[in-house]
């Protein structure tokens, strides 16, 4: 018998894959690589919604807590994933710097927003209005992760490449049947995926379609994460991960034309140099609409778990959500309410 039996391996996936094994917890995970949103995620780990501003809640304890998850990883797999970069804010006006100003000024974002304005200038880039810099910033190299976590999984024998056949699960007391293993929980980890799934495909998730483009742009001597409504992520060499879009009706995982004109018309309108498209990548984000991650047991079936609905901060959430996931189901810690799929199911009259 294992413990855990573990659908998905993305990055929602893989968090709890590593705090299980982390708790000397048994598991067996399985995917089909049908999602792909945390394979093409951009990996930016961000504690400042900068459209407008604002901060999250927690966001230095999940910052915390994600820094000391990662390091973990590199060292467990002798990878270099997390790249600490400054965050630059693009102002397009002296309003947009008033309203930073304003903001650095709040108690939850003050450790987050530096008062100096940055007027560093980078070629082929206008910025008559100068940059606002974001503290304790930086990128998750996605693709990496995923790949060499997977490969560590093979090799521990607990990594199955197929899709799950949720009727073959078979309930036994407190026990679980699949196939031919036997397990204590199994935890959905599918992200958009959790639509083909008959246990919680009853939950609100949405998916917003995301698409990005990597870029060469040899003149471009960007050596930060340029945010000017959309970001820039160097990757070295020349090389620059370009996004995101948003599409909200769109739920094929196929990039599209529409798209990606769409990524290159804004990079013109912020870049004055020229540069090639190299890549095109697209994914459905698994976001909710009160954009609150989704963790949870099942109304009927108590050792059927979710762990989902992380949006667009998948690297950041990942880790504190697998913790406060695994503490519920193992030591009886209660899930905020916030969080909790309970605030879904009351309006359909499950107990």
């Amino acid at each position: 018998m294992i413990d855990y039996i573990i659908v998905g391996c993305g990055i929602a996936g893989i968090s709890f894959a590593e705090t299980c094994l982390l708790h000397n917890k048994s598991i067996m995970v399985f995917e089909d690589d049908s999602q792909n949103s945390s394979q093409i995620a951009a990996g930016i780990y961000n504690p400042v919604i900068l459209k407008r501003f604002t901060g999250f809640n927690n966001a230095q304890n999940q910052l915390n807590i994600a820094k000391q998850f990662y390091k973990k990883i590199e060292q467990k797999l002798n990878v270099n994933i997390d790249h600490e970069l400054t965050i630059l804010r693009k102002f397009s006006s002296v309003e947009e710097q008033n309203n930073w100003f304003v903001a650095a000024d709040k108690p939850n974002l003050n450790s987050f927003l530096s008062l100096n304005l940055i007027s560093s200038k980078f070629k082929h880039i206008d910025s008559p209005f100068n940059y606002g810099k974001v503290l304790q910033t930086g990128y998750v190299d996605t693709k990496k992760y995923l790949e060499f976590y997977k490969n560590f999984l093979k090799k521990q024998n607990c990594y199955v490449t197929e899709s799950f056949n949720y009727h073959l699960i078979d309930f036994q007391n407190d026990i679980i049947n699949y196939k031919n293993i036997t397990c204590k929980n199994i935890v959905f980890a599918e992200g958009f995926g959790l639509h083909k799934n008959p246990f919680f495909n009853y939950l609100p998730l949405d998916g917003t379609k995301g698409e990005l483009i990597i870029i060469k742009a040899n003149k471009l001597d960007l050596n930060v994460i340029l945010n000017a409504g959309l970001y820039f992520v160097p990757l070295g060499n020349n090389l620059f991960k370009v996004g995101a879009t948003y599409n909200w009706d769109d739920k094929t995982k196929e990039g599209t034309e529409n798209g990606k004109s769409e990524l290159i018309d804004k990079i013109k309108s912020i870049i004055n140099c020229e540069f090639e498209v190299i890549e095109h990548l697209s994914g459905i984000r698994p976001t909710v609409k009160d954009r609150k991650p989704l963790l949870g047991t099942h109304h009927v079936h108590k050792n059927l778990h979710l762990l989902n609905g992380l949006g667009t901060r998948g690297v950041l959430l990942g880790p504190e959500m697998a913790e406060i996931l695994y503490n519920y189901i193992e030591n009886k810690v209660p899930l905020p309410k916030e969080i909790n799929i309970e605030r879904y199911c009351k309006y359909l009259n499950f107990k």
